[in-house]
């Protein structure tokens, strides 16, 4: 049976299809809009059946083009993840309108969906990060954000989260990001900024209670995520809304010391102004519980930030890799 990987060139996408080939699968349809430049290039190494460019593949869905095929169901990773796209209307009909297509069709097909949703959907944190909390008392600080809300409140409010899962992804970081430039890591903009002068710029502080540079986020080594999406994936009686996540919180400066280390340099950070427009969106402290998860049996031990980031610099981005399996 088939297996349709939607972003499957993008850094999640293709990194979860890594992963089904490690798992010797190979019978995988993938969907994406490559367009200009190299985001191909994740696609090289890897094996699937088919490819789809993303309106091909809904034009001959909505057609019944894939109703008569065998498909075990659809890992939804394509979405604009740009956190300061300004075009709402793009990112309703790409994260929104789109998910919701698939979603009822998986639904009424009786295939399994796993879609991706976003930690972006908590906002601030000031209503926690709680994957069995109230989602409709989340506030999103961007509009990228509230696409992925919008959805989440559509799937509730349908009975849709029934019978599908939803991932909200932490900061996932590395191989295969090359193509994202502004959306990139800061573990790869670290590699880049210090191979090129040796020093690290990161955003001040604006508030009183987190130092230059102490601000925290959850981050989560992309191969890990793979494997967290795939184990929901296979298991279709779970079922909801999942947080995707290290489970851990980790400032700025311990991501970026990780790199100097990888790299064998000297530490040396520069704290700059953070922009206006930033300074009223920006979140100082994200920390995704992962104990719904782990209580559906995820029993996988996690990567380290330390761990992730040397395998990171040192196996792919100091040789400018892709993640091959």
């Amino acid at each position: 049976m088939s297996i349709i990987v939607t972003g499957g060139a993008g850094l999640i996408g293709s990194a979860v299809i890594y992963e089904l080939n490690r798992q010797n699968f190979s019978d995988i349809i993938v969907v994406d809009h490559l367009g200009v430049g190299d985001k191909y290039r994740n696609l090289v190494p890897l094996k699937y059946r088919d490819y789809f460019e993303k309106d091909t593949f809904m034009e001959k869905l909505l057609q019944g083009g894939f109703d008569n095929m065998n498909i075990e169901g659809i890992i939804h990773l394509g979405a604009c993840s740009s956190t300061t796209e300004q075009d709402c209307s793009y990112l309703v009909e790409n994260n929104f309108q789109y998910t919701k297509i698939l979603a009822h069709w998986a639904v009424k097909q009786n295939i399994r969906f796993v879609y991706a949703s976003s930690c972006a959907t908590y906002g601030d944190g000031s209503n926690g990060y709680d994957d069995n909390g109230d989602i409709t008392k989340l506030r999103p600080l961007n509009m990228y954000g509230y696409s992925k809300q919008m959805f989440d409140l559509y799937a509730e409010s349908h009975g849709l989260l029934e019978h599908i899962a939803a991932c909200k992804f932490s900061n996932v970081f590395g191989p295969n990001e090359y193509h994202k430039n502004e959306m990139r890591s800061v573990v790869m903009r670290a590699f880049e900024q210090i191979s090129e002068n040796g020093v690290m710029k990161l955003f001040k502080s604006y508030r009183a209670e987190y130092a230059d540079g102490e601000q925290l986020r959850d981050f989560l080594y992309v191969k890990d995520a793979a494997k967290m999406v795939i184990y929901l994936f296979n298991h279709p009686e779970f079922n909801g809304i999942f947080n995707i996540g290290s489970g851990v919180a980790s400032s700025w400066n311990n991501l970026v010391k990780a790199v100097f280390n990888a790299m064998n340099k000297e530490v040396k950070i520069q704290y700059i102004d953070m922009p206006e427009t930033l300074r009223d969106k920006y979140q100082y402290y994200t920390l995704a519980s992962i104990d719904k998860i782990r209580n559906c049996g995820y029993s996988e031990k996690l990567t380290s930030l330390e761990e992730a980031v040397a395998d990171y610099v040192i196996n792919y981005l100091s040789c400018r890799k892709n993640l091959e399996p």
